[in-house]
């Protein structure tokens, strides 16, 4: 996983495949920088990002409730159909803003 932090937002660059394979991976990462460096607003890179399973809208909720107890926001960026499609069947999109933009 990549990240960046920018005071209290962290960058999560997902990538292509977010799954059961590499969720836990991208969640016990995602969770230590939140803790370390106090943040508040979680930004979801789906620029490279072609394929995400349940594990990854498990990944969203989860950092969501994290971030929602401290008056933060999650958000998802550069979605394509796919992903946009997802996180709304999901009802991950009612938690979140979603940034519209092709890649």
């Amino acid at each position: 996983m990549r990240y960046q932090v920018q005071e209290n937002c962290l960058t999560i660059y997902l990538p292509r495949e977010v799954d059961h394979h590499n969720a836990d991976e991208i969640r016990k990462e995602a969770d230590a920088v939140i803790s370390r460096n106090h943040i508040r607003y979680v930004i979801f890179d789906f620029d490279r990002t072609d394929f995400m399973d349940s594990s990854g809208i498990g990944i969203i909720m989860g950092r969501y409730k994290t971030v929602s107890l401290i008056g933060g926001e999650v958000w998802a960026v550069h979605t394509n159909e796919r992903i946009r499609k997802i996180l709304t069947f999901s009802g991950a999109a009612k938690i979140m803003q979603i940034y519209e933009g092709e890649k």
